[in-house]
């Protein structure tokens, strides 16, 4: 399938593998600029340049040392040298780092939002006061950027208070404080990773998402999503981490019709183009709270082409090329879980290339520290609960078969 001379696609980020998988099924050359550069992605690609290189008994490292936005600039720029790149597409890794979006764009054109869609939507207090605007409920959030400050913010708002840094991803740094000693303990840990730190409402309820495609005038909800945090079973130590999902989320059709209702003022308001994530948390009174937009390729990528049974990627770029956007059906016949596996210590990777249900495989043998990604599983079944289970009785397969201890 070629759109507008649309040819060649190269993809940039984390979390590439299903991305990769279906522009290649919608007819495209499929290049990658990755951070882990894992065994399937590589097989699928016609290129791919990663910012580890995976060598069997040599360690990945640490994401934390390792991760620098920048170096996604010098891998785009090394295969627009080779190849004839036509639009860039992106995943996870890169949200708020606003100047290397700018330079990438101006590399290879992204195909999707720009940078200043970008900043419209994660500058954290802009966006809220644009929310207010639309009449959608969100946390009360204070920034600050001192102990002190934050003592303060939390008093006002009152306990218990969620902290997280101003910015990041996969729920790093986040945590939950029911006192002033917590309070301290939160704070020193986001401040670690940025400055300015958010002190926000603790809302009880379901983390959740939206998946939703949208173009110049139209804006489709594709599913609502249960996100997986900080699950210790799958080696997740920060306990807002980002683990995993399952789609859909089971919500009644009024509550369906709030999330397309909250999504069509966002993605119509904020001018959001092609594959959008709306993270949200369904309270426990039935209220959506929206907590942020992921303009871009979301993780539940897999599991919404299966649920729907469609390309995701060739919805985008419809999307962004504005053109008529298919009819999205609500009659969702099976579940679809995705967890993300970290080390539970120090390990080996066994050879997990021939296991059809691993995405995001390492090389055989390299180290993987504890505590990082080791690789992900997918079930499918026809209820929720199935669904989970068959996916945690694969990784807990894995753990106990395929890992070795160093």
């Amino acid at each position: 399938m070629k759109m507008h001379n649309l040819e060649n696609l190269l993809l940039v980020g984390l979390d590439l593998v299903a991305m990769a998988k279906s522009a290649k099924a919608a007819g495209f050359r499929v290049y990658a600029a990755d951070y882990f550069g894992d065994y399937d992605l590589v097989k699928i690609c016609n290129g791919c340049r990663a910012i580890i290189k995976q060598e069997a008994g040599k360690t990945c490292g640490k994401i934390e040392n390792r991760f620098k936005p920048k170096n996604f600039v010098d891998l785009v720029k090394a295969f627009s040298k080779e190849v004839p790149v036509d639009a860039l597409l992106l995943s996870s890794g890169l949200d708020d780092s606003f100047e290397v979006l700018e330079e990438l764009n101006e590399l290879v054109p992204i195909l999707g939002n720009k940078p200043e869609v970008f900043k419209k939507v994660r500058d954290k207090p802009e966006f809220f006061k644009e929310l207010k605007r639309l009449n959608l409920l969100y946390p009360e959030t204070i920034i600050v950027e001192s102990l002190e400050d934050a003592k303060k913010a939390a008093k006002d708002i009152g306990y218990p208070v969620i902290v997280k840094p101003s910015k990041g991803f996969a729920g790093v740094g986040i945590r939950k404080a029911l006192n002033p000693k917590e309070l301290k303990e939160s704070f020193e840990v986001a401040s670690l990773i940025d400055r300015k730190v958010l002190i926000q409402e603790y809302i009880a309820g379901v983390n959740a998402s939206i998946s939703l495609i949208s173009s110049a005038n139209q804006v489709k909800v594709l599913t609502i999503n249960e996100q997986l945090l900080g699950l210790k079973e799958l080696g997740q130590q920060e306990p807002f981490g980002f683990c995993g999902n399952i789609v859909p989320l089971d919500v009644s059709s009024k509550t369906f019709q709030e999330c397309h209702e909250a999504a069509e003022k966002i993605a119509l308001h904020f001018g959001l183009l092609g594959s959008n994530g709306i993270d949200f948390i369904l309270s426990e009174g039935g209220k959506l709270y929206v907590i942020e937009v992921n303009p871009r390729f979301q993780a539940t990528f897999e599991c919404i082409e299966r649920t729907l049974n469609l390309n995701l990627i060739e919805m985008h770029v419809k999307a962004c090329l504005n053109k008529p956007l298919p009819r999205i059906s609500r009659k969702i016949g099976k579940y679809c879980t995705r967890l993300i596996l970290f080390s539970k210590g120090q390990v080996k990777a066994e050879n997990l290339t021939r296991l059809s249900y691993v995405r995001d495989v390492p090389f055989p043998e390299v180290i993987i520290e504890e505590g990082e990604p080791l690789c992900s599983v997918i079930a499918e079944a026809e209820s929720r609960e199935s669904s989970f289970k068959k996916a945690l009785e694969k990784a807990e397969f894995i753990y106990r078969n395929l890992v070795r201890p160093i």
